[in-house]
């Protein structure tokens, strides 16, 4: 019997689909991309209207030579790629090879890979929209013009094996940027003075200097400081009394605490402020805000959060399910939730929790601007199939990520939390001091998920639980803490901040991100530090170039208007050869001009203490696919090169002889811990050993390892130990 032909990218995504369809399909994996320009020229025909040169990629002729074979048996073929532009245009290209009609609905499109979602996309195909491929194909056009013009320029002014492209160099330039505003930041001295308070009932809270009367008061310095002691305290205040501390430098700040216990000091409530506050849980999960919490409250890089996200929309097997999608497509700008998603979670929400946290009507965000339409935010396929009840079939990352996007989901469907707020003004005479805090009446969506937010050093106030409080009533005055502070320079950027500024500034997608961060950190434009971006000198060296001779490439506003451009091309509103004639002429002008103007430039190598084992030299750090590594620089006469290993202070436990050192694994370039006897030795861990003895069982090393609840601990791996330690708690007791 002839069977209807189904082509989609990848085999677990085709095995998925499989099993909702039975015998009458036969569905295949391209396994991604069949057609692409080539590696070793432009592949853009300039003078012919930038017409693009498309090979059949290298090891995709068997794949090929199949897929035509099952195509020509079927009676019909549909193509299931993606549901975006990249999906669109890998269907075209597969149209193209596999010689089928482009205006027959041959094109099926579906959100989530779920029996009935794959049932009603097969019986609504549509021809490909050429609209959407001619974006996707002005963007492939852009950027191959912009890198293969501009790299080799870079070559021969700079270095080999350098690369520009149009998203890559804005990400470089923004954490250049960054990293110069925190050099030539200036801190500015400022002091806080917190009363510290007990009612009659010996119940204790702090409230904070505010200023005089109805007016806000800054303490800018330690002598204003002292004068408002002075006048809250009188002639009470105790001679010799303060303990002080620190050496007033912004790296360690002065604090002075003035105990005046027993002193008989009140100060009397002015009044007492409450109100009801209602706080709406985020929206649910897209692409970019999944890479930007998974960063913060799982640690994950952007590479890692995609690649466990499309294991999940593909399918994994579940048991007696078989394979079955987890999640909805994960390459998404909307926050958009079908209505039958939302009754779902209603109904679930109602049975687990109760009718209250049901919202009386649904929250609908608003459309921005350029968002597809179509598409729904990463959700799960089924609310009903909670992260527990999945957990034996999934590694420990899918686990973790298939529950912060359950969570993420539910919470959004789920009514406001309700939140008590007071604020309480005190006066000591003309001085008025005041104490905020929230109690939760009603926990909401707070009792699933609350978003996790971008640690940039700032404490938000205001969560103390304080006391009854009534106005008229005084309370005793027990200390006085007096603490200089310094303002600080904005953060550099983690990924998820870095992921965060390139989606508001509408620089590039998000399905762009992680290659774009990987590109910049393996050509040696940026270094990871403590999971924060620092520029090298080579990545400032080529920004300052670019800013010079080539200012609208690496300009934000110029490449967000670009990606404006081609969402238009994909409506249909602008032919994307002209917009490509538009960007071209300037560019080459600017080229022509900057290879005459641009002087060599020489970028000495950082030069180790680390001797060639072969010729005696002194070995240089290069920069290559997974990071540093040293390098004789008697190059090419002498090829000896040597890793960079980060010692950890450990000694292996598994020999006893060798140390352990930080490593990267060739797939991926995925940080790992090993012995340096390797390959006599194989010992290895994912976890950052630490030169610690186990407090309980005595086991010669520690972990760290980042825990939910805890935050960054010290871990012990012995089996029948366990031992936990936050590192917070430890240096605490070291200081």
């Amino acid at each position: 019997m002839p069977k209807s032909l189904i082509i989609v990218e990848s085999p677990a995504k085709a095995k998925t689909i499989e099993k909702f369809l039975g015998r009458k399909y036969a569905v295949k994996a391209s396994m991604g991309h069949v057609r692409d320009l080539p590696k070793s020229q432009l592949g853009v025909s300039v003078e012919n209207d930038f017409e693009p040169k498309y090979i059949t990629i290298r090891g995709k002729g068997d794949i090929l030579k199949e897929l035509r074979e099952s195509a020509r048996k079927a009676d019909r073929v549909y193509l299931a790629t993606d549901p975006d532009r990249e999906g669109e245009a890998i269907s075209w290209h597969l149209a193209q090879v596999l010689k089928l009609p482009l205006d027959e609905p041959l094109r099926i499109e579906f959100h989530e890979i779920t029996k009935d979602a794959i049932q009603r996309a097969i019986k609504q195909p549509r021809p490909i929209d050429l609209n959407r491929v001619e974006a996707q194909q002005a963007r492939r056009v852009l950027d191959r013009l912009v890198g293969y013009k501009l790299s080799p320029l870079l070559w021969r002014k700079v270095r080999r094996g350098l690369s520009a492209g149009r998203v890559q160099s804005v990400a470089v330039r923004l954490i250049v940027d960054r990293e110069r505003e925190i050099q030539a930041f200036q801190p500015e001295e400022y002091w806080t003075l917190d009363a510290r308070l007990s009612t009659a009932f010996a119940q204790s809270f702090s409230a904070r200097y505010w200023g005089m009367g109805e007016q806000k008061a800054d303490l800018k310095t330690q002598d204003q400081v002292r004068a408002v002691v002075h006048q809250v305290a009188g002639d009470r205040l105790p001679a010799g009394n303060a303990a002080v501390s620190g050496e007033g430098t912004p790296g360690d700040p002065f604090t002075e605490v003035l105990d005046l216990a027993g002193e008989g000091l009140v100060l009397q409530v002015r009044s007492v402020k409450r109100r009801e506050k209602k706080r709406n849980p985020a929206y649910p999960f897209t692409t970019s805000s999944l890479q930007q919490e998974a960063s913060r409250k799982l640690g994950f890089s952007v590479r890692r959060t995609m690649a466990v996200a499309q294991q999940l929309y593909e399918g994994l097997p579940l048991g007696e399910e078989g394979h079955t999608g987890l999640v909805t497509y994960i390459r998404t700008d909307s926050t958009r939730i079908a209505d039958e998603a939302a009754r779902a979670a209603a109904e679930f929400i109602e049975r687990q929790y109760g009718k209250d946290y049901v919202p009386e009507r649904r929250r609908e965000p608003d459309r921005r601007a350029g968002e597809q339409g179509a598409h729904e935010a990463i959700r799960p396929t089924d609310v009903t199939r909670t992260p527990e009840s999945v957990k034996p079939y999934l590694t420990p990352d899918q686990y973790r990520l298939y529950r912060l996007i359950w969570e993420r989901f539910l919470a959004s469907q789920m009514a406001p939390a309700v939140l008590d707020t007071v604020t309480v003004e005190l006066v000591a005479g003309e001085h008025v001091f005041r104490a905020s805090g929230q109690s939760i009446r009603f926990p909401g969506f707070m009792k699933v998920y609350i978003e996790g937010e971008d640690d940039d050093g700032q404490r938000e106030e205001g969560d103390d639980l304080l006391p009854e409080l009534a106005e008229g009533q005084q309370v005793t005055l027990q200390t006085l803490e007096a603490r200089q502070h310094f303002t600080q320079p904005p953060p550099r950027y983690s990924e998820a901040m870095l992921v965060k500024a390139l989606e508001e500034r509408g620089i590039g997608r998000p399905s762009t991100y992680a290659p774009i961060i990987g590109t910049i950190q393996t050509r040696g434009y940026v270094e990871k530090r403590d999971k924060r971006f620092y520029p090298t000198e080579l990545g400032v060296l080529v920004t300052d170039i670019l800013k010079e001779y080539f200012p609208d490439i690496i300009d934000v506003e110029f490449t967000a208007h670009l990606e404006g451009k081609l969402d238009e091309v994909e409506e249909g509103r602008v032919n994307w050869r002209e917009l490509i004639r538009r960007f071209y002429g300037p560019f080459e002008e600017t080229l022509k001009q900057a290879e005459e103007k641009v002087g060599g430039f020489e970028l000495e190598d950082e030069v180790s203490d680390v001797p060639c084992e072969k010729c005696g030299r002194l070995m240089v750090v290069k920069h290559g696919r997974f990071g540093k590594f040293l390098a004789c620089p008697g190059f090419p006469e002498c090829k000896s090169t040597k890793p960079i290993l980060e010692e950890t202070g450990v000694t292996c436990p598994a020999c006893g002889t060798g140390r352990i050192v930080e490593r990267k694994s060739k797939k991926g370039g995925r940080r790992f811990y090993g012995c340096t006897n390797y390959p006599d030795c194989n010992f290895v861990s994912w976890e950052k050993p630490v030169n610690r003895l186990c407090p309980e069982c005595g086991a010669p090393y520690l972990v760290e390892k980042r825990i939910k609840e805890l935050g960054l601990s010290h871990v012990c791996k012995q089996p029948d130990c366990g031992y936990v330690e936050p590192v917070e708690s430890m240096e605490e007791v070291h200081a």
